[in-house]
């Protein structure tokens, strides 16, 4: 197979498929119950793992368990709170920004477009597109370091993509019906089988769709 040539439609959605049988119950790891604690917590995700950030929200929410809470919080406290994430002094702000600009220009209830959300202060697209999917089941891919790895290494998008093409070329090539679901498995995929480091290539149902592992293979 001439691996210049990206992944068709086809393929990729066949890949796909195997990663629904090596994890039938992908899902949102990030443990929430109301539309403002997700959206805090995908915040709080950034560059720090879902188990650090399910670990620390308990503790957050039994303190300020109302939006107006976190609006009003002292700095302080709230980076106490998160103390053992990483980021956890710019996180406390933009989560208390976030809770007063909520507030103040959408009657205290989290918006559902992406430019009222990336409006919001350390809110970018892959945040916006989790809080889209999960809360409002409004199709939505976001490309985390997951998704992005995995895409480049069965060559759905080019090595040099950046997350926006990524994420178009995967819109481009999943039926829009299955971009949500798509998206956990692509992320449980990368986070449990296709990893960073020593990925789990010599028993992967995916040899034959990977640019990754003809390259590493021939080695």
């Amino acid at each position: 197979m001439g691996w210049s040539i990206m992944l068709g439609r086809k393929r990729v959605n066949e890949a796909l498929a195997l990663m629904g049988k090596m994890f039938p119950d992908a899902h949102g790891e990030l443990e929430w119950e109301t539309p403002f604690q997700l959206l805090v917590a995908v915040i709080l995700s950034a560059q720090t793992t879902d188990k650090a950030v399910n670990k620390v929200t308990p503790g957050l929410w039994a303190r300020y368990p109302e939006i107006e809470d976190l609006a009003s919080a002292n700095l302080d406290d709230v980076e106490m709170c998160l103390r053992t994430i990483g980021l956890y002094k710019n996180k406390a702000k933009n989560i208390i920004k976030t809770a007063r600009a909520i507030l103040m220009n959408f009657d205290g209830q989290v918006p559902k477009t992406h430019k009222e959300l990336e409006s919001l202060p350390g809110v970018g697209r892959k945040t916006a597109n989790v809080v889209l999917a999960e809360v409002y089941g409004i199709p939505s891919i976001a490309v985390d370091t997951h998704v992005s790895r995995v895409s480049k290494r069965l060559n759905i998008a080019p090595e040099n993509a950046s997350v926006e093409e990524i994420e178009a070329e995967l819109m481009k090539k999943i039926p829009k019906k299955d971009w949500i679901i798509s998206h956990h498995r692509m992320i449980f995929f990368g986070r449990y089988h296709c990893l960073a480091k020593n990925p789990k290539c010599q028993t992967c149902p995916l040899q034959s769709y990977c640019k990754y592992y003809r390259e590493t293979t021939k080695k």
